[in-house]
Order: structure tokens, then sequence, then C-alpha cells
């Protein structure tokens, strides 16, 4: 069953899983950090605590990620459409991910700064540091051995997005897996293309524990 042509398919499908989980996870930060910051700054022990905004950037996250992402797969296709031109293929999917993934990434941002020492911060507010000096120079170095740790969480997290994505031709392995290895009841192939997927998981984890171990100043 594993013929040239499966061989150069499933190759295929490594690179679009790849291209969807980076891209979808490096997005899903650029909007994720700055809203999981937000949270952070405007709680009621933040920095500048603001209940009102809290309470509405805290409740559109809650509510994205309550929604289940098959779901939300399928929910969000006009939008889909309207920003890829289509709704299969791995380009397309990198839109729902995107959606999905930034409220969890904002919700794992969120978690990772309150670690931070709260005297730490105190101290650069009495020297004068302005609300976002103390956001890019003190908690988020602070925060780098976590934060990194749940970006390697964030990542493996939208790889299995990405594989759930095959189920309405979103390309990648998953994709394979769904065509190939269910629809046609080749067990062979859905087992391959599971243990890869495994695999990769394993490999993003060990990455982020390897950079956030070297990024932690307490056991150097």
């Amino acid at each position: 069953m594993f013929s040239e042509g499966m061989f150069s398919l499933m190759g295929t499908g490594l690179l679009e899983t790849l291209y969807m989980t980076v891209v979808s996870t490096v997005m899903a930060y650029l909007i994720g950090l700055p809203v999981g910051m937000i949270l952070v700054v405007t709680d009621k022990e933040g920095i500048r605590p603001n209940p009102t905004i809290n309470r509405i950037v805290g409740s559109i996250v809650n509510l994205l990620r309550s929604v289940p992402f098959i779901i939300l797969l399928v929910a969000v296709m006009p939008v889909t459409r309207f920003i890829a031109g289509t709704t299969i293929g791995s380009t397309a999917t990198v839109v729902p991910l995107v959606i999905a993934a930034a409220p969890f990434v904002a919700r794992m941002v969120e978690s990772s700064a309150k670690e931070v020492d709260r005297g730490v911060i105190e101290a650069s507010l009495s020297m004068g540091a302005s609300t976002l000096e103390v956001v890019l120079k003190v908690i988020i170095p602070e925060a780098k051995p976590s934060l990194i740790v749940g970006a390697a969480i964030a990542t493996t997290t939208i790889l299995g997005y990405s594989a759930m994505s095959g189920v309405v031709g979103g390309g990648g392995l998953g994709d394979i897996a769904i065509r190939y290895g269910y629809h046609r009841s080749q067990t062979d192939i859905m087992l391959v293309m599971v243990v890869i997927l495994v695999l990769l998981v394993q490999i993003f984890q060990e990455i982020g524990n390897i950079i956030a171990r070297k990024c932690d100043k307490r056991i150097r």
C-alpha cells in the first residue's frame, strides 16, 4: 500500500502540516500575546486595573475558547473564504487555526505573566517605568521560560487542530489519515500518520523544554 506515490503524498502532507502549525502559531502569538498582556495589566491586581476592559476581553477569549475546534472550523468558513479565497487546503486552514489558538495563547500568556514576582514589577514602577516599559522590559523577560514552555504546548495543540482539519479537506497528515486511512479502510496508513503526528508533538515539546531551560536564570 505504501507505493512511491504514497510516500510522496506523505512528504507533502508533512510539509503542509508543518506549514499550518508554524504559521498559525506565529500568527496566534501576534494576537494572543498582546491580548494576554491586556488581561494581566487590567486585572484587579494588575498595573492598571480596569474591570470593564478586563471583563469584555476576558469574555471574548472565554467564548472563543469554549467552541470545539471542529465546530469552529465549519462556523468560520465564510470568514475563511473571504480571507483566503477558499475553504480547503492548508492556507485556508490557517484562518480557523488562528481564531481557535489565539484565545488559548492569550490565557497561556496571562498565566505565565502572573507568575512574575510582584515585587520586581513594583520596583520598576517606583523607578518611573511606564506600563509599556514594565510589560516589555520586566514582565516578558521575567516570564520568558514559562512563555516558551507555553509556546511549545500551544504549538502541539495547534498541531492537533491541524490534523482535525483533515475532516473538511484541510490538507496535511490529518487529511491523508481521513481520506486514505479511514475512508479507504487502510488502517496501516492511518497508524503511520498517527505515529508521525506523535513524533512531531514530542519533537516540538522537547525543543520548547530545552530552550526554556537555557533561558531560565534560576537553574544557572
